[in-house]
């Protein structure tokens, strides 16, 4: 007969397992405190851009909750601003960056993966070091050569300098270096040349890495703001950041409560892809880490 004895022993290796019951409320609590900085100023947002036209967004007399919701300020971005010219220019560039991203870092990963040619280490160093120099550097450089090739106000100047990014070849490299030596022997044996080995053996086994450039790559194209604004000119031509910006001016009277609105319509396709595929995205993040 089980005793209530027995059942607390057979208990205590779970607990040993996670940790001691202080420790556990411990972990909880700093998991809690992430969370509220982390998802508070996007619900924060949320809740401000559904109030009414008499509640305060900020100030002492402003509450967390509306008391009297409401969707009209969703409906004032959309009839104020071309909010679908916006998403469509920034549906372009993002699926721009993705193709460039996708061909160029996974050939490159692959050829850094290879060992035995000359130079290989070299590429290797200037890869890592261009990764030392933040953007606002070559800033001036890079519009001073998209002026020059007469893309100012145009959609490919504003892909063009995220063609390929060094931290997206790094993780295919390291991807590709996960496949088994013997299987592309194997491979080899059976008469597969090098592209059939790039095409079936080394990309199928790279699906998560390749998921993983591929939403690091959407979001900072869909997110980007500072070099749409130095590139882009006319309002047709403006991304989806760049014009909900704009209800920050006095043009539009500034109101408060349109421009929480329009940072939610920014950020719903990102949360959109990233709940859609965070399964794979942690699965590549794992099996995709750079290596030195």
């Amino acid at each position: 007969m089980t005793t209530a004895v027995d059942k607390r022993r057979r208990l205590m290796p779970r607990w040993r397992d996670y940790g001691r019951p202080r420790e556990l409320v411990v972990r909880y609590l700093l998991l809690v405190f992430v969370l509220f900085i982390t998802i508070g100023p996007l619900l924060w947002q949320l809740l401000s851009s559904l109030k009414g036209a008499g509640e305060d967004v900020f100030g002492a007399g402003a509450s967390l909750f509306p008391h009297q919701p409401s969707l009209r300020a969703y409906r004032e971005v959309f009839d104020q601003v071309p909010v679908w010219t916006y998403i469509r220019n920034s549906v372009f560039v993002a699926l721009l960056s993705i193709t460039s991203q996708l061909v160029f870092s996974t050939m490159a990963g692959y050829m850094l993966s290879k060992p035995g040619w000359k130079g290989r280490k070299l590429v290797w160093v200037v890869l890592l070091a261009s990764m030392m120099f933040p953007f606002e550097s070559i800033m001036v450089s890079l519009f001073l050569s998209i002026r020059d090739m007469g893309l100012v106000d145009n959609l490919v100047g504003v892909w063009l300098p995220g063609f390929v990014a060094a931290i997206n070849v790094l993780i295919m490299r390291a991807a590709f270096l996960a496949v088994p030596r013997e299987i592309e022997d194997a491979a080899m044996l059976d008469g597969a040349g090098e592209w059939k080995r790039f095409r079936y053996l080394y990309l199928p086994s790279a699906y998560g890495a390749i998921l993983v450039v591929t939403i690091n790559t959407f979001i900072s194209a869909w997110d980007d703001f500072l070099w749409p604004l130095i590139v882009l000119r006319t309002e047709d031509h403006f991304t989806l950041t760049l014009g909900l910006a704009r209800l920050q001016t006095s043009s539009f009277g500034y109101d408060q409560r349109m421009v929480m609105a329009g940072s939610v319509i920014s950020v719903i396709p990102v949360l959109v892809l990233f709940v859609i595929t965070q399964r794979w995205f942690y699965k590549g993040v794992s099996s995709g880490s750079v290596k030195l």
